[in-house]
């Protein structure tokens, strides 16, 4: 009986582990034929943000920067994902929207190519973030994934939540 709980218990065990490692297996194109591999990022929470670059919350850019600015020396990432799916708000090339997004914003986080997060094209790792929200598609730009080194999901914040919002804040100290 000892061992049957033993058993039970490994599994239970590497089967959380599995799961919340499954963020890092994640890869995502990034412009210049450049790659940015989720698995380099585990020594701390990763905030993954769906951005536009014409859209009324492109602002948010600008804190964005600031939060990441304030927190990447105690592990924090960020990672922008461009998508051109709410009112077709980024058109520009993947390039112009890195150029766009340093020159105008300041970002030094790293910036994905555009990819889908509607529909049957999704992009992996959207579909694995929704999921792991359980709290449906994503419905506008600039909503905010939060997950903790371990790659296990924290929170979503909607697009209205501000970078520099204190819930946030908290949720990322809490996970330094």
């Amino acid at each position: 009986m000892k061992l049957l709980t033993l058993i039970i218990a490994f599994f239970t065990i590497t089967s959380t582990l599995a799961k919340s490692s499954e963020l890092h297996a994640f890869k995502l194109k990034a412009p210049r034929k450049s790659e940015i591999n989720l698995e380099k990022y585990k020594d701390g929470p990763l905030l993954i943000i769906n951005i536009a670059t014409r859209c009324g919350y492109t602002g948010q850019l600008d804190d964005i920067e600031k939060l990441y600015k304030k927190y990447s020396s105690k592990g924090l990432v960020i990672i922008g994902i461009p998508s051109n799916d709410f009112g077709g708000q980024t058109p520009e090339s993947n390039q112009e929207v890195v150029e766009m997004c340093r020159v105008k914003y300041g970002a030094s986080f790293p910036i994905s190519t555009k990819v889908k997060v509607l529909g049957k094209e999704k992009h992996p790792l959207i579909e694995y973030m929704i999921s792991e929200s359980k709290q449906g598609d994503i419905k506008w730009n600039f909503e905010k994934f939060l997950f903790d080194k371990s790659g296990k999901f924290i929170k979503r914040f909607d697009s209205k939540t501000l970078p520099l919002n204190s819930e946030l804040e908290e949720e990322i100290k809490k996970n330094l």
